[in-house]
């Protein structure tokens, strides 16, 4: 993995200079962490956040009961913990790699001395956590508002950007039922429903998606 690469790729450190990468690269730390490794705990003291450099990493919550809940699937190029530096300074989930993965680490205290030394890069972490709490934000409305299909729907359409025709889901069946605030058995009758109503096809992990309008249609049902 080339470091100096990765973080001039993640949108939070967007417009930086060259300066300012030798500063990032100087405090980071490269980790390589293996499948399932637990990075934090929910209420564990912040100790800084990463970019996934290669790999994937899930943000999850846990019930009372031992359920899990997945918040964010982070891919190479994304941060993750980054709002757990200010603030009450501990980290509100919990994470773990989905696969092997290449991390980078930027200590909470070091990366704060760089803040406020930088202005550029201050305005950068203000925009990247305003684009988390919308994020936040559409999560909350989709689960709140929005019914199963209309949630799968956006999520395979998100997956595929604007032309692709067909997807491969990048985490399990069950890990997307999680993500989607639902179970497995809900999510296998879902995309049932969307295979016999012809808007998508599913072959394994692949799923085609045979007509984008319909499905962005769904997108805007709501639960009755």
């Amino acid at each position: 993995m080339d470091i100096r690469d990765a973080i001039k790729r993640c949108p939070l450190f967007a417009g930086v200079t060259n300066d300012d990468l030798d500063h990032l690269l100087r405090i980071s730390k490269a980790r390589e962490s293996t499948k399932g490794e637990l990075l934090f705990s929910d209420g564990e003291v912040a100790a800084g956040f990463f970019i996934v450099g290669t790999g994937k990493v899930k943000v999850f919550k846990l019930s009372p009961d031992g359920k899990e809940r997945i918040l964010h699937i982070v891919h190479p190029g994304g941060t993750f913990a980054e709002a757990a530096i200010f603030g009450s300074g501990t980290y509100p989930a919990y994470a773990q790699p989905l696969e092997a993965s290449q991390l980078i680490f930027f200590p909470k205290r070091e990366f704060l001395d760089l803040l406020r030394s930088d202005s550029q890069l201050a305005i950068n972490m203000i925009a990247g956590l305003s684009r988390f709490l919308r994020q936040f934000a559409n999560q909350i409305e989709e689960l709140t508002f929005k019914d199963v299909p209309a949630r799968l729907a956006r999520y395979l359409l998100d997956l595929a950007g604007d032309e692709a025709k067909q997807v491969e889901l990048p985490i399990s069946k069950s890990q997307l039922a999680s993500k989607l605030g639902t179970v497995s058995e809900t999510l296998s009758r879902t995309f049932r429903k969307l295979t016999d109503d012809d808007l998508i096809v599913v072959r394994g992990k692949v799923i085609e998606l045979l007509d984008r309008d319909r499905l962005e249609d769904l997108t805007f049902s709501f639960k009755e």
